[in-house]
């Protein structure tokens, strides 16, 4: 049983309440770009849900009046892995890149963190964008439904 489930079943009010306590955290937060919601971003999210993986995910957790900068800021640093969906609209905005910084700067200790997902895009297009992100496993999206890249990523996610 992963590490978010366990303690959101060892919490003291669980049974008072279906919402889990600020401090229980994410299992991942999904890094992405808007243009890629439909495609991959949303349908995964839903398929990490159903796994009973805890998702920092926008339309999960964003609500009107709430801060974006604060919001994601906290998603990321209550979350033990970030998934970064990479795309060609990825590379192209600056939002998912602020997002991505977050993940390296807790990487640098030697923490596995970034689980990335290509997504319609080459080793030679992750190579052009960040030669260290080439260097990592990564589930590619092609030819796979979505629940094979949440059965994927919930391999690392159960770590």
């Amino acid at each position: 049983m992963h590490t978010g489930l366990m303690l959101r079943l060892s919490a003291d009010d669980f049974e008072q309440s279906d919402v889990a306590p600020d401090d229980i955290g994410y299992d991942a937060f999904i890094c992405h770009a808007s243009e890629d919601k439909k495609s991959i971003v949303r349908p995964l999210a839903a398929a990490l849900d159903e796994l009973r993986f805890r998702v920092w995910y926008d339309e999960f957790e964003l609500k009107v009046g709430d801060s974006l900068r604060q919001s994601i800021d906290k998603g990321l640093v209550n979350s033990r892995y970030g998934i970064v969906i990479l795309s060609k609209a990825f590379f192209a905005k600056d939002w998912p890149q602020y997002e991505l910084n977050g993940l390296t700067a807790r990487e640098i200790d030697g923490e596995k963190v970034i689980l990335p997902v290509w997504h319609g895009v080459t080793k030679a297009d992750i190579l052009e964008y960040s030669p260290p992100l080439a260097d990592k496993v990564a589930v590619v999206t092609k030819g796979m439904k979505i629940t094979e890249v949440a059965k994927a990523l919930s391999a690392a996610l159960d770590d």
